[in-house]
């Protein structure tokens, strides 16, 4: 049906579709929502949005529902579960279309799902992919620039964001739960939504924390554990723990959960084949997201393999980028990462610019860029490859797609240097 509806927006004339576009949007969602019989109001649903952290803490809340006792659905950008049913997202969307998600819903509702945990991205909201997914909970984790050539400025990119809110509390929805980082600067802005319940957290909450080896903090005066590094990760389990905490869920199932989980696939995942270094998996594809996976490995020495720019969008950060990668790494290697049509070569130059200080190599094959990142580490090395994650493919020219994996290249290419 929207394969249908796609082509049908073809034809028609762009001026007369950017005054329809939000009434067309609306109605695509009111369609797919009453084909599939508003799956939402079925279910309890969690809702997760900001600039980073929406994946792995949707990962975190649904590990905690789990450990409770809750049959689940989540849906984020590593991946679709249905109950026991996964499959990873290759759809390179965080947040399909409205159809796939309300269908998603409907076969929550089917399998006897009773908590549905969801990312919602502002892209989402902009498409009002989000509507007639009615929330009993919202959680807010931090904004920071991001998609602005999409949505024409910052403003409108956080406004995108707010207007997520609106689904918390409707369709019959009571006891609603607003979940903020207190921390963020645009907290004060989620913070004016009407909900029946208002938390927001802080860093300070955590103290004291230990980031040596993985994460030890408190929470409600108890101490977590969790084999995740970084404190953006603490971040994160503060939000899912906070909203466990709110709906009842007591500190030893949270712990317990947090204890349980020793990776989230694609987020400073490690791989590990028994050498003398890290080799490490991320998708960072924010300046502030790529500070944060640095600085969880500022006491050993980084070869950076960064691309972290794709092509035709966001050009503003391939020299952020590039100089946050100066500032922490001892070498660079910048090469192919989802050009689209734009030339591969211009952005790693547009890139290389920023770079004065610190040794950089160009690689345009990414699978060698990896390859050759092994290479050169050592004892008390860590090589960080960036900006894919779990994405399931390299997006180039005219429409292609090849076929990808960085932790399975990494660990391919790892294999080939161990020997």
């Amino acid at each position: 049906m929207e394969n249908l509806l796609r082509a049908t927006e073809k034809l028609i004339p762009k001026k007369l579709y950017k005054i329809g576009q939000p009434i067309y949007h609306y109605l695509l969602s009111l369609t797919g929502a009453i084909i599939y019989g508003f799956p939402a109001k079925k279910l309890y649903i969690v809702g997760v949005t900001g600039t980073k952290g929406k994946s792995t803490t949707t990962e975190l809340i649904n590990a905690i529902l789990e450990e409770a006792g809750h049959k689940t659905a989540l849906s984020n950008t590593i991946r679709f579960k249905v109950g026991e049913n996964s499959k990873p997202n290759k759809y390179k969307m965080s947040m399909p279309g409205r159809f796939f998600m309300q269908k998603f819903l409907a076969d929550a509702v089917k399998a006897g799902c009773t908590h549905a945990v969801v990312e919602i991205t502002s892209e989402g909201s902009k498409q009002f992919r989000h509507k007639f997914i009615y929330l009993d909970s919202f959680i807010f984790t931090n904004l920071s620039p991001e998609h602005i050539e999409s949505h024409g400025s910052y403003e409108n990119y956080r406004q995108a964001k707010l207007n997520i809110r609106e689904n918390l509390g409707q369709g019959g929805k009571e006891n609603t739960i607003l979940i903020v980082n207190g921390d963020d600067e645009e907290s004060e802005h989620f913070l004016k939504q009407s909900a029946d319940k208002k938390i927001s957290f802080s860093i300070s909450d955590a103290k004291p924390i230990d980031l040596s080896n993985g994460i030890s903090m408190r929470f409600r005066k108890n101490t977590i554990y969790s084999k995740l590094d970084g404190e953006f990760n603490a971040y994160n389990i503060l939000a899912a723990a906070t909203f466990a905490d709110a709906i009842g869920i007591s500190v030893e199932t949270i712990r317990s959960a947090m204890e349980n989980i020793s990776e989230i696939p694609g987020r400073v995942q490690k791989i590990n084949l028994g050498q003398n270094f890290d080799v490490v998996v991320d998708y960072a594809h924010t300046p502030e997201s790529l500070e944060e996976l640095y600085k969880a490995f500022q006491n050993k020495k980084k070869v950076c393999v960064l691309g972290n720019t794709g092509g035709g969008r966001d050009k503003w950060k391939r020299p952020v980028m590039a100089g946050v990668a100066e500032k922490y790494c001892d070498e660079i290697i910048l090469t192919n990462e989802d050009p689209y049509d734009e030339n591969p070569e211009t952005i790693i130059n547009e890139m290389a610019v920023a770079i004065t200080k610190k040794p950089v190599t160009k690689i345009m094959d990414r699978r060698e860029a990896i390859n050759t990142a092994i290479k050169k580490a050592g004892d008390n090395y860590a090589v960080l490859i960036s900006g894919k994650g779990t994405d399931p493919y390299l997006m180039e020219a005219n429409g292609k797609k090849t076929p990808w994996s960085d932790y399975d290249i990494a660990k391919e290419e790892l294999e080939k240097v161990l020997g």
